[in-house]
């Protein structure tokens, strides 16, 4: 009788994966899955959630990075992720020594900085978006090739 539970445990953890596709249950269906061939070979409730439980935190440990990196490798980058990377006009001298500073990137003015406290980055120049702390843009000059 155990073993259409786990059937049945099996194809529920299946079809709510199917309707989410965002890897949530798989790991469990896995576990259900072995839970059913111990179930099949005749072992006791207990040991059978036992394996449930292992074989499901085994797969959601060593298989959930894997999965992740492959599924989520087309994802775009929204709201402030985005910036990260592109280009930004500074529109206030950046000067980390007096907490000045602004570049403006797609018609928003923000705060901005650089990594070094040394470097002042004078209006006009370019800059890359390294990083957004808070609400600064974490910037550097972009050098410009002759």
């Amino acid at each position: 009788m155990t073993m259409i539970g786990w059937l049945v445990v099996l194809v529920v953890f299946i079809a709510i994966e199917l309707n989410t596709m965002a890897l949530t249950t798989i790991w469990f269906a896995g576990g259900a899955l072995a839970a059913f061939f111990v179930a099949f070979a005749g072992f006791s409730v207990k040991t059978q959630l036992v394996v449930f439980l292992i074989v499901s935190l085994l797969m959601l440990i060593f298989t959930r990075p894997f999965a992740s990196k492959f599924i989520n490798k087309g994802t775009v980058k929204t709201n402030v992720d985005g910036l990260i990377g592109k280009k930004a006009r500074v529109t206030a001298e950046i000067n980390n020594q007096f907490s000045q500073g602004a570049a403006v990137i797609g018609g928003q003015e923000w705060t901005a900085r650089t990594e070094d406290d040394e470097c002042t980055v004078p209006v006009g120049t370019m800059v890359l978006i390294k990083e957004i702390r808070g609400v600064k843009l974490i910037v550097e000059p972009i050098k410009e090739e002759k």
